[in-house]
């Protein structure tokens, strides 16, 4: 379903709200050209807006079409037969869910709404565009931020996992223009978090306590605030992903 204008809100104002996460981000990763631009604005003015828990993507299904978020949080998840949970990774405003390149996809992870979302169709990028070069860094970045979760669960210690995922959540949404400062809305429940660092939710607690004795974070009423997030980078050695050169 679409979501309804709100009262004294222009349908102009709304898509302008709409599209400028998706448009910053694309815009991040590639020189995007006038051309590529009337394409994503064109697939922004029809959104569908979904609600907590639908699936956008069901393991061993075919995927329908790739789409892009426009706003809201979704997460690869899979769960275990005795109930266990395990947030891979996260779809934050500006990803694309579902990009693939070969015929008749099947998706590989289930992909849920935590929070309502807003999303398109992401449009078929011609050949050698930079639309088509902002998809292709993108999926790159998606590579990188996984394998970045295999060190960060196999290797850091807890407080080392939570300061490198708001890193990430942190870059990640400044991309899209969604920080102020060094501060950022985050929907994830700390029970949440738990589930995608493999910890306890009391064992969070503690950590992101200890931090805020530290005067490293607050999290308050659903925002994050890192008070230093390139002291923060340096002390628990976070590089972040590097996935093209410098002549794109």
């Amino acid at each position: 379903m679409t979501r309804p204008l709100s009262i004294g809100m222009t349908a102009a104002a709304t898509s302008d709200d709409l599209f400028a996460p998706g448009l910053r981000r694309l815009s991040a990763l590639a020189t995007l050209e006038a051309s590529d631009l009337a394409l994503l604005r064109t697939a922004m003015e029809t959104p569908r807006t979904y609600p907590v828990r639908h699936s956008f993507l069901t393991v061993g299904r075919p995927v329908a079409e790739p789409l892009i978020v426009l706003q809201g949080w979704a997460a690869r998840v899979r769960i275990l037969p005795d109930g266990r949970r395990q947030f891979m990774s996260f779809f934050l405003p500006g990803d694309v869910i579902g990009a693939t390149y070969q015929a008749m996809p099947i998706a590989t992870a289930t992909v849920v709404a935590l929070t309502e979302c807003t999303v398109c169709t992401a449009p078929r990028a011609p050949a050698g565009s930079g639309l088509a070069q902002a998809y292709s860094v993108a999926r790159a970045l998606d590579e990188a931020y996984l394998l970045g979760h295999v060190v960060q669960l196999g290797r850091l210690n807890a407080q080392e996992r939570i300061s490198d995922f708001l890193l990430e959540i942190y870059e990640r949404l400044s991309l899209a223009g969604l920080t102020v400062g060094g501060s950022f809305e985050m929907p994830l429940t700390q029970e949440m978090l738990a589930d995608a660092l493999g910890l306890t939710p009391v064992h969070v607690n503690r950590m992101i306590q200890q931090a805020r004795r530290d005067g490293e974070l607050m999290w308050k009423s659903g925002r994050v605030l890192l008070r230093d997030p390139e002291r923060t980078a340096r002390t628990i050695g976070r590089q972040s992903p590097q996935v093209t050169g410098a002549g794109r």
